[in-house]
């Protein structure tokens, strides 16, 4: 497998923790990167990407996201696989659960490179940008009220992107 980019943006270090986590569960294979530093050369030099964000406020990109996303119409897509993870808390914003990996899904130039969509089942929740179909458009974790379920999804997760990276 080629090396994988995962990037990253974290106020309260709740999504580089998790990024770490995923980074750990593909091991030599994954690279990580805080979104804030980052330029689109080097999220280009990467045929396998992952980019988390968490969501704040009603439903919000988290900044150093926010500052960037429009930097995604100016890179090359062509010949890669995006996966996305998202932030969320579900008892405290159930109309708005990981709004933020919505918002990145729906800013993406080329939406037919993403991989890793994930159910909705065991969640609690009532709207969320990022469910499509029923499904989320990557992986969502709750670090408020879910905590004893973030590593076995994550684990679960990363087990399925091996098989859907090129």
């Amino acid at each position: 497998m080629k090396t994988i980019g995962i990037f990253y943006g974290s106020t309260s270090g709740s999504t580089k923790y998790v990024a770490e986590k995923i980074k750990k569960q593909f091991g030599k294979d994954a690279e990580i990167h805080d979104i804030k530093h980052a330029s689109n050369e080097q999220i280009e030099k990467y045929t396998n990407l992952i980019f988390g964000t968490s969501a704040w406020g009603i439903g919000d990109m988290q900044d150093d996201w926010e500052s960037f996303i429009d930097n995604l119409s100016d890179i090359n897509f062509t010949g890669k696989k995006l996966a996305l993870f998202g932030m969320g808390d579900q008892d405290e914003y159930p109309e708005s659960f990981v709004d933020g990996l919505g918002t990145m899904y729906c800013r993406l130039p080329d939406k037919s490179i993403v991989v890793g969509a994930w159910p909705t089942e065991g969640y609690k929740y009532y709207f969320s940008l990022a469910d499509t179909d029923g499904k989320f458009v990557g992986l969502a974790l709750d670090e408020h009220s879910q905590t004893d379920k973030t590593d076995e999804r994550i684990a679960k997760w990363v087990n399925q992107l091996k098989g859907e990276f090129i």
